[in-house]
């Protein structure tokens, strides 16, 4: 199993908005697009990532108004990052360890990409397991 991370990243266009975006603007591109996540981007910068988890949790469950809520504020900020040229077990992993299901995919500085966990095949998921057993016996 030698796939990295540009193997696994779909072909479809990474989203990204700004951090003025409202959290509806946010489920408006998601939906239109078929994508889980959007990325904040400032100034070509990578400040965050809003999820549609983010969506459930930090704006529906606190009772935010989603046409007034900056993503700014109900993002995730810092997010973790993996290059293309890394393992893709090892992108599994970062998820996997953090808990979340999006990684964006950065490249010299440059937002190339986002992989989540349906991006997967059933290899990295079994090796994943595999290892997990392991280190749970351990």
């Amino acid at each position: 199993m030698t796939r990295k991370i540009s193997d696994v990243m779909p072909l479809r266009a990474t989203v990204g908005l700004p951090p003025s975006a409202s959290a509806r603007q946010a489920a408006e591109v998601m939906c239109r697009e078929n994508v889980g996540s959007v990325l904040i981007v400032d100034a070509e910068r990578l400040t965050g990532i809003f999820t549609e988890r983010d969506m459930l949790c930090r704006v529906i469950a606190e009772r935010r108004d989603a046409e007034t809520t900056p993503l700014s504020e109900v993002m995730t900020p810092g997010p973790d990052t993996i290059a293309p040229e890394n393992m893709a077990i090892d992108g599994l992993h970062k998820m996997h360890d953090g808990g979340y299901s999006h990684l964006p995919v950065v490249s010299e500085g440059r937002v190339i990409g986002v992989i989540s966990r349906r991006d997967f095949g059933w290899l990295e998921e079994a090796r994943l397991e595999e290892e997990t057993q392991i280190w749970e016996r351990i």
